[in-house]
């Protein structure tokens, strides 16, 4: 299979569709328990990495339909020193965790051999809370802190490392500090409040500006995730050059506040069509967005509708 780490075919113009809200879908459909809203754990039985198998069929079908590539999304948001203790009971099983999970995508791929660009990619998540900047990290502590998993995920098949839901500027600095000494491509995708702007009350613009000033601008790209695009669209302007920084995005389906999302005992997985039409109109505005997908909350319903909305 082609590899594709050092020449990312999403900033290459090859569109890239994602998956959906993974986690919420093995929880709210599929009736899994999550412990901390890791993944992980279901790659440890056959009927686990089965049912993963089936979620990427489907959305490996709406991609192949529409002559895009699909990113591999590997099971690990949650698979950080600290999460996989409060997971497993100790953090010695981290490197397995993560190689395992990219070990499975990569036999995925190996499996598929329609002519489809399917890169692979280290799902990372912040050490905290991923609604709340809570117990921030200076930005050589997160390096610090990030750095056994993205290591770990360099020396796989993953093609790049994007770490999700970052809400605070000096954990992403860490992430692309950690990625960049581990020599792996990263994309550094932020969370935003119904105002656009991050947790911390700072502006979408100002927190990548920071970050690549911080890093010599290493990040491969940046995103946006964990938000509905009513919550961010008036801040992607397309006439400001920073916005050409943002290649991906990755919506939920809800237009409520994170706030709001963590009080409820049931999914609200929106209207897809909408979404999918807010999509559309954002990468008509910004047509160098090449990876569309989504979050909490979406399935194959919202990603089928986005890629109708985007490629027709």
């Amino acid at each position: 299979m082609p590899r594709y780490r050092h020449a990312l075919p999403q900033l290459a113009g090859q569109p890239i569709l994602t998956d959906g809200g993974m986690e919420t879908v093995l929880i709210f459909q599929e009736g899994i328990d999550l412990p901390c809203f890791a993944s992980f754990p279901v790659l440890d039985s056959e009927e686990g990495r089965a049912l993963l198998t089936r979620y990427l069929d489907q959305h490996l079908q709406i991609a192949d339909g529409h002559g895009v590539g699909l990113l591999l999304e590997s099971a690990t948001w949650r698979a950080s020193p600290d999460w996989v203790a409060r997971v497993t009971g100790s953090p010695d099983p981290t490197a397995g965790i993560n190689r395992a999970a990219i070990d499975f995508l990569a036999g995925y791929r190996e499996q598929k051999s329609r002519e489809i660009t399917l890169p692979i990619s280290g799902a990372v998540g912040p050490r905290g809370d991923g609604y709340i900047a809570d117990s921030a990290m200076t930005a050589d502590e997160a390096a610090e802190y990030h750095r056994t998993q993205i290591e770990t995920l360099a020396a796989t098949e993953a093609d790049l490392v994007t770490a999700y839901t970052l809400n605070y500027v000096e954990e992403a600095i860490g992430v692309a500090l950690a990625a960049r000494g581990a020599g792996i491509p990263v994309a550094i995708s932020l969370t935003v409040e119904t105002d656009g702007r991050l947790p911390t009350g700072q502006p979408l613009d100002e927190a990548i500006q920071q970050v690549d000033e911080a890093t010599g601008a290493s990040p491969a790209y940046y995103m946006v995730n964990c938000a509905h695009p009513t919550h961010f669209a008036e801040v992607l302007d397309g006439s400001k050059p920073w916005t050409n920084r943002i290649h991906g995005l990755r919506a939920n389906a809800s237009t409520l506040s994170h706030a709001e999302l963590e009080a409820m005992t049931e999914l609200d997985d929106g209207d897809p069509d909408d979404l999918g039409r807010r999509v559309g109109s954002l990468r008509e505005r910004l047509p160098h967005l090449s990876v569309l997908g989504g979050c909490c909350g979406t399935d194959h319903r919202h990603i089928a509708a986005i890629a109708a909305a985007c490629f027709g």
